[in-house]
């Protein structure tokens, strides 16, 4: 029988729990999507096949609560894929040891902290966009949002989904973003209205455009790769990056402090910025830290780089539990069930 991605991270989990870690092998926490994860996974593992790694993904905000949770008695050795702002704060607790993987001076700065040796090292980014149901649009006669603030028009009520940004960081770059282009009364008006036609918020970033894609709503505020793969795969979706601009983030690495594998750790680092890494990221993500030559992904809008507004990522490290506890407070009403 084979396991799909998301399955065959859980049982990797699973499998960590009862055998715990173990000096000789490496345990990997990641937030990254679990379809993209386990094609970066497999090619580290035929890249380095002496190195056994049990790797362990959950959602963004979960994966950082465990995390934390495990301050005093780390279990993992590598954080290999999670958002820079979680890296800047694991940093600022003192969780990270600093080093300075190989190739490094190919990175484009904005991937890289001012320290040096570095606590952590950027790989990819990624940013935001509306998955838009086509059909399910015409059989409600709701129009063609071209604005974030088009989804707050009546039309909208009940036939939108978007991330909760409690536990994907995928959300959490929305709210981020809103706030920082249009400031903090204004970006909160934008969110109670909002809410209004909000369905439910998914604990995925992905989950709202899969449902789009599938029908169950309108709109799903998702990820323009996702979209890019939704639509391929056949469903009658356009994906639309808004005009007034898109919040974006980038996946970062580190090496946790306490590792019990340091060598090995310091290898999965150095593999995490190599040009066969970046070569994968470019083919699943929108910007790479290195620029690489790669088929373009398929229906992924073409002006998201010319859309990413200027995101101050120390901002969003000290700011996220207040903006969180904050958006809780307002619309957690409508967050889905935690499985």
């Amino acid at each position: 029988m084979t396991l799909s991605p998301t399955r065959l991270l859980a049982a990797l989990s699973l499998a960590l729990t009862a055998i715990g870690t173990q000096a000789g092998q490496l345990t990997v926490y990641s937030s990254a999507g679990a379809d993209v994860l386990k094609i970066y996974a497999d090619q580290f593992a035929k890249s380095h096949p002496a190195i056994k790694v049990n790797w362990v993904r959950d959602s963004t905000g979960i994966m950082q609560a465990k995390l934390m949770a495990e301050k005093d008695n780390p279990r993992a050795d590598v954080v290999f894929g999670h958002t820079v702002a979680n890296l800047v704060t694991l940093g600022q607790a003192g969780m990270l040891t600093p080093y300075a993987p190989k190739g490094m001076e190919r990175l484009n700065a904005m991937y890289l902290p001012k320290s040096n040796p570095p606590s952590w090292v950027g790989m990819y980014g990624w940013a935001s966009a509306i998955c838009f149901n086509t059909i399910e649009a015409k059989k409600s006669n709701v129009p063609k949002p071209v604005k974030w603030t088009d989804l707050t028009l009546p039309a909208f009520k009940g036939k939108v989904t978007m991330p909760n940004p409690a536990s994907s960081g995928t959300g959490l770059l929305m709210v981020n973003a809103w706030i920082q282009m249009w400031g903090e009364e204004k970006a909160w008006a934008f969110m109670d209205k909002l809410h209004e036609n909000i369905a439910s918020y998914s604990h995925s970033g992905d989950k709202p455009c899969e449902q789009a894609g599938a029908g169950e709503y309108v709109a799903g505020l998702s990820l323009p790769v996702r979209g890019g793969k939704v639509k391929t795969a056949g469903a009658p979706i356009e994906v639309i990056v808004a005009d007034e601009g898109t919040g974006w983030d980038m996946q970062v690495s580190a090496i946790l402090k306490g590792s019990k594998n340091l060598d090995d750790a310091k290898v999965l680092m150095d593999w995490a910025i190599s040009n066969e890494a970046m070569e994968l990221y470019g083919r699943n993500s929108e910007v790479t830290a290195v620029p690489v030559k790669v088929p373009k992904m398929e229906n992924v809008p073409t002006n998201i780089a010319e859309k990413m507004i200027k995101v101050d990522f120390d901002w969003v490290a000290k700011e996220q539990s207040r903006v969180v506890a904050e958006w809780r407070k307002r619309y957690d009403n409508k967050s889905e069930p935690k499985k």
